[in-house]
């Protein structure tokens, strides 16, 4: 049972100009001369977390990880200006092409994974593989799941809490009431709102390790950012067509490719991953039995440590 890598800190950091107002922390870590992975972390909202680092063999690995806009330390904080997929994809790019990379392994989960195939699809030619965690397809079914009929049948009460904390007019379309509140200019909505969703999330990706949330906990500006940021993709569909993802994955059919999904996974259900792995036969395709949504767990941890480590030595 393989393990997370000892604990790393960054060889070099720097924030990319984007031409916008967007500032994106980048930084690298692990061995300058080996093969370059670049992490993309999930959300859109949540940032890269130095764990992260530890998936990859620092004696092999030059380990690139960043922020995506708005996100973690990237600046400003909860901008959301200029903050569309396309926007991710080319700061992708520019990455690449500052550190002066040819190809690199692209490693991504749930919005993450997202993000790794729709980048993949446009630039084929800079991935030389991909290892893919917690698929999300980013269809109208994977929103209606989350959000409308579909998980909220296991998590009734959680559910109930967050439909009461919008007003009752805007109960029929959960997604344009949370927003209604959080763009709204009731400074207390705004936070009941906040905290609800922000437990609803935690709730379906913890399962039976969610440990609660209290009313007393204080909801801080950067949550409330947070969430905002996460509904402004959520609302536009991710600025991507419907079905997108899977119907541009035969642009794919040469880069080596490994899927790793969680039966467990509430937040991303089983069918995505399923669906990925039929328009990507060639990828090496694992479910896990007893894990989750999260990037946690023994199962979940040694099955994305053995994917990188096969990676690199198979390359």
């Amino acid at each position: 049972m393989k393990v997370l890598y000892p604990e790393i800190t960054p060889y070099h950091t720097f924030f990319l100009e984007t031409g916008s107002q967007h500032s994106i922390y980048v930084e690298q870590s692990g061995n300058p001369d080996g093969f370059p992975v670049i992490f993309l972390h999930g959300g859109p909202c949540s940032g890269a977390k130095p764990d992260h680092r530890r998936f990859f063999n620092p004696e092999y690995y030059r380990i690139i990880l960043f922020d995506q806009r708005g996100c973690g330390l990237s600046l400003p904080f909860g901008e959301l200006e200029h903050n569309a997929t396309q926007d991710l994809i080319d700061d992708m790019e520019r990455i690449r092409q500052v550190l002066n990379i040819n190809q690199w392994l692209v490693f991504g989960g749930s919005w993450g994974a997202a993000l790794a195939l729709l980048y993949a699809q446009q630039h084929t030619e800079r991935v030389c593989g991909l290892i893919i965690r917690a698929v999300f397809l980013a269809r109208q079914q994977d929103m209606d799941w989350f959000i409308k009929d579909g998980v909220r049948r296991i998590y009734p009460e959680q559910w109930q809490k967050l439909c009461e904390s919008i007003p009752e007019s805007g109960r029929d379309n959960v997604i344009q009431g949370v927003c209604d509140a959080l763009w709204g200019t009731d400074e207390i909505a705004v936070r009941r709102v906040t905290r609800e969703w922000m437990a609803w999330n935690a709730q379906v990706a913890l399962g039976n390790a969610y440990q609660g949330c209290s009313q007393d906990n204080h909801v801080t500006d950067k949550m409330v950012q947070q969430v905002r940021m996460e509904l402004h993709y959520a609302k536009n569909h991710y600025f991507i067509e419907e079905n997108q993802i899977l119907k541009n994955c035969h642009k794919l059919s040469d880069i080596s490719a490994i899927i790793i999904h969680g039966r467990n996974d509430l937040v991303c259900p089983m069918e995505a991953g399923m669906m990925l792995h039929q328009v990507m036969p060639h990828a090496e395709y694992i479910v896990l039995p007893n894990a989750g949504h999260i990037a946690q767990g023994e199962d979940m941890i040694n099955a994305l440590v053995t994917a990188a480590d096969k990676w690199v030595k198979s390359s």
